[in-house]
């Protein structure tokens, strides 16, 4: 058994060392080669697994990776800096103009999201021999309709789109990864038989109310506390500290109060990120505080992505699990277009949600390390094995192959369009 000095020694020179060869030798962002790598070194280790009788390296990987409580680890721990440090660096001004699709896509798209993808995961499975309920496949749904923030602001970082293009995207990642979360909690009551009171219409208008509203709430109140504690020093150690401090505090409130922790982090980074620099910081303490987020952000990145990749060790599929995960890919990426297009029927969207945006949009839906937290979090089911093959690759999918083409579609559609009305006023 690793202690967890050992564990994070171990986490940090395998990101070190691959990251390092990434920048050296391969063209790929920092975070998705990290993540291809990790997945080749954990599949050359299953097939070592397969065929070698002596495999005492792959049998102390296993060990010490079933020692790491992804879900937890995730949920509690990464989560709160992550989304933190990417809010900081979102300007809120622009995210208020640009509200209302932000609104949009991170409401009415995910719940959109969800049916369709409910609907069809559920018929897919059937056909693969993977007989899932319809809750169950509704839970699946919930946890992999919501793009994922972390990912989303990680792609970002490699992609030049608009600025009010760019902003919807941050807003929609950040505000819906809250509003998933609750969604995920109430399928599972009602795919887990725990109905009754809990799942009553009252009782889900309640929870959504309490969890995304309150979360609201207490980051705006926690934010403004924090605003205000540097507005009266100028002292940049003090000030990073009070970040820290606003982030760890806000997150395990939040957890206490059975309010969206997510959703809380996120509201007091924009607020700090904002008013912050205009009020509260010196240049110097500027330098200091976003510079310390974005090395948060960085190496968090690094040390999920990497674990993401990894996981595939502990984790075994069969084949027909397997199969019915193929197919859910496009039926994911099927369904957020969809929900993107749906909106745009309104004749007044004209001026709030272009159509020439649906397919970028579409593309930069990136699901991440939360989808894969929140399917293994489920409980042990006959579903379970087939949600969790089909959550795992739709984020791969996700990562790999629509992160490292966004930038390409952006070309051919955002910035060509772009272009020509530059060139065509």
């Amino acid at each position: 058994m690793l202690s967890i000095f050992e564990l994070s020694a171990v986490l940090l020179s395998l990101s070190a060392i691959l990251g390092w060869i990434n920048h050296k030798f391969l063209p790929m962002p920092h975070t998705i080669g990290l993540l291809v790598m990790s997945v080749a070194a954990s599949l050359i280790l299953v097939a070592i697994d397969a065929t070698v009788p002596e495999r005492h390296l792959f049998d102390a990987l296993t060990s010490a990776l079933l020692q790491i409580d992804f879900s937890a680890v995730v949920m509690d721990g990464m989560l709160a800096f992550l989304l933190f440090a990417g809010s900081l660096h979102v300007d809120l001004g622009k995210l208020r103009e640009r509200a209302l699709p932000v609104g949009i896509l991170a409401t009415f798209g995910t719940i959109m999201s969800t049916i369709i993808v409910g609907s069809g995961f559920w018929f897919v499975a059937g056909l693969f021999g993977q007989p899932i309920s319809l809750a169950w496949s509704m839970v699946f749904d919930a946890l992999i309709s919501p793009t994922d923030p972390v990912a989303v602001l990680s792609t970002l970082k490699n992609v030049k789109v608009p600025s009010s293009l760019e902003v919807e995207m941050q807003g929609e990642s950040l505000f819906n990864d809250g509003i998933g979360i609750v969604l995920f909690t109430i399928m599972l009551l009602f795919a887990s038989g725990n109905t009754g009171e809990q799942t009553t219409v009252s009782a889900i208008f309640e929870l959504l109310l309490v969890e995304a509203g309150g979360g609201i709430v207490l980051g705006i109140i926690t934010g403004v506390i924090a605003y205000w504690a540097m507005r009266l020093i100028d002292d940049y150690a003090v000030e990073v500290l009070i970040t820290l401090a606003l982030v760890t505090a806000t997150y395990a409130i939040a957890q206490r109060l059975h309010v969206s922790g997510p959703l809380a982090v996120v509201c007091a980074g924009l607020l700090i990120g904002y008013h912050g620099p205009r009020k509260a910081m010196t240049d110097r303490t500027q330098t200091y505080v976003f510079g310390l987020w974005t090395l948060i952000d960085e190496i968090l990145n690094s040390v999920l992505f990497l674990l993401i990749g990894l996981e595939v060790i502990v984790l075994r599929f069969d084949v027909t699990a397997l199969m019915c995960a193929a197919v859910a890919i496009p039926i994911v990426i099927l369904a957020r277009s969809i929900a993107i297009w749906l909106p745009t029927l309104v004749p007044w969207s004209d001026s709030l949600m272009s159509k020439k945006n649906i397919p970028f949009l579409t593309w930069a839906g990136i699901r991440g390390g939360i989808s894969v937290a929140l399917a293994l979090s489920i409980p042990d089911s006959e579903a379970k094995p087939a949600i969790l093959a089909a959550t795992y690759a739709v984020v791969l999918f996700s990562i790999i192959v629509q992160g490292s083409t966004l930038g390409l579609v952006a070309r051919k559609t955002v910035l060509r369009d772009e272009k020509s009305k530059v060139a065509d006023p």
